[in-house]
């Protein structure tokens, strides 16, 4: 979504990492190492984030170190939406994998803003109390979350059948898949 948003993967990289990290001072040997990204890249999007007012640099030890200026117009709002944004189905998909062992998990409904029986499907074993802990107390969303889990037998059976529901889930474009760890033959 961000990268949509502002079309330069460097520079979602940098404003995550100036934004969530407004205290801290990086130079850009160093931006580059942690953000696996090109030195001009990291170069070119530190100068046009300067240009634009939302990071400030200085001179230490004979490197050029870049900060975040607190003071920027936007800072709280682009702080928001990188935070919004980060929050979104990665992590979502990180702590619904440490719940148990996920072989697949897809975003339906609620999550791609599209009408749909189910807003999850999980595929594989789960600690189904934490889940339902985590999707009901701790995600901010306008409506309960519907989720369907089903076992890597019934998963793989009913894909073989070409069943209805599991086909619309797997093959909608709309819907996001962000764990396969399954071979998916059909």
């Amino acid at each position: 979504m961000l990268k949509r948003l502002f079309t330069s993967t460097t520079r979602v990289k940098l404003l995550t990492i100036f934004l969530l990290n407004p205290e801290q001072e990086f130079f850009i040997r160093e931006l580059t190492r942690e953000l696996d990204e090109q030195i001009n890249s990291v170069r070119r999007e530190l100068d046009n984030l300067k240009k634009l007012g939302l990071l400030k640099s200085r001179d230490k030890n004979r490197k050029k170190y870049y900060y975040v200026n607190k003071n920027f117009l936007l800072f709280n709002e682009l702080k928001t939406i990188i935070v919004k944004g980060l929050s979104n189905k990665e992590e979502i998909t990180k702590r619904i994998s440490n719940f148990g062992n996920i072989s697949v998990l897809i975003f339906s409904g609620i999550f791609v803003n599209k009408d749909s029986l189910i807003d999850l499907l999980i595929v594989g074993e789960i600690d189904k109390s934490k889940l339902e802990d985590y999707l009901n107390n701790e995600l901010d969303t306008s409506r309960p979350i519907r989720f369907s889990i089903m076992t890597k037998d019934d998963y793989t059976y009913r894909r073989k059948c070409k069943d209805k529901f599991l086909s619309d889930l797997v093959d909608s474009p709309e819907n996001l898949i962000t764990i396969n760890n399954l071979i998916d033959e059909n």
